[in-house]
């Protein structure tokens, strides 16, 4: 299973990464603007938004992509690793 992560805190990518795996997850985190997320994201099982830290114009190129991909999306405010797990243990138990 794989997961793409994007926005967040540049400074906990590697929290974010540590996590998805704990959870079974393969992690893409885009934690900054990069023109390559549309050759970079591939087709993962769930798209996680941290929509506090993102441009509005990249969170509607996300979507849009998903969208395409059938991708679900999860969208959240904070971009705390608390947030992270929050997300993944709803997807855990349903």
């Amino acid at each position: 299973m794989s997961i793409v992560i994007i926005g967040g805190n540049e400074r906990m990518v590697c929290q974010y990464e540590d996590i998805c795996k704990s959870y079974g997850y393969k992690p893409k985190v885009f934690a900054k603007k990069n023109g390559m997320i549309k050759k970079n994201l591939g087709t993962p099982d769930l798209m996680v938004l941290f929509t506090n830290t993102v441009s509005h114009k990249m969170v509607l190129s996300a979507v849009n992509e998903a969208k395409k991909n059938n991708i679900p999306i999860e969208r959240v405010h904070s971009s705390s690793a608390a947030a992270l797990i929050s997300i993944l243990d709803k997807r855990v138990t349903a």
